[in-house]
This record gives structure tokens, sequence and C-alpha cells, in this order.
């Protein structure tokens, strides 16, 4: 059965750290890209941050370049997004997502996955 389920979520305060896990029932794991989106609320959903099949390529919306890192757990079918120095304007659901890529470097950003969670709150106070 595909699932995919995300976890981490919560209320921090601007310039704190959360770390969001994805634990993705997908098989086999490295046929997938893994990506991270957000919406807030009134918004559309955008692209957060992306990784290859075998973990070569990320890919990183510009807003939150040098804060968040995307990695993957192939032992575990996990994957994860560390955000730092979190901001207000983060403040969104945040989904993990899981698209079987043909090239193991291709990082789809549009939201055409065809996999996704349920979605995990963040909420950055000021």
């Amino acid at each position: 059965q595909v699932s995919v389920t995300e976890s981490g979520g919560g209320l921090v305060q601007a310039g704190g750290s959360l770390r969001l896990s994805c634990a993705a029932s997908l098989h086999p794991f490295s046929d997938y890209a893994m990506a991270w989106f957000r919406q807030a609320p009134g918004k559309e959903r955008e692209f957060v941050a992306g990784i290859s099949r075998y973990s070569s390529v990320t890919d990183y919306a510009d807003s939150v370049k040098g804060r968040f890192t995307i990695s993957r757990d192939f032992n575990n079918n996990m994957v994860y997004l560390q955000m730092t120095d979190l901001k207000p304007e983060d403040t969104a659901v945040y989904y993990c997502a899981g698209e079987r890529t043909a090239s193991h470097r291709d990082v789809p950003t549009s939201a055409n996955y065809a996999y996704w969670g349920q979605g995990t709150q963040v909420t950055v106070s000021s």
C-alpha cells in the first residue's frame, strides 16, 4: 500500500529550527524523486525543496536557500527537511510528495507529483 506521511511540524519562534520527517511507502524508493511543498492560507501550493532519486541533485526555492536542507535515508525510506533561521513567512502547511522519474537527476518543481502526504503545520511566531 502506497503512503506518504509527514511529521515534525509545530510552533517555533522566529530564528528557530525544526526538522520535518516524511515516511514514504514507495517501492523501490530509489525510483522516486521526493520533494517538500508548502501552502500558506490564501496562497497556492509552492515548491520548497526537492531531491533526486539517488540524492545526486537537490533543488531549493530561492526563499529557503541557505536555510533549509533536504535529505533522504534509503535504509528507512525517509525524507527530511531541516529548517533553520525560520521566519514568520515560512508559516504554512508543509507537504511531502513523491514522483517516479526516469532520470536519476530529475527534480520536478511543479506540483504534479503522484503521491502526497496529508501535511504538517509549521507556525513561526515573530
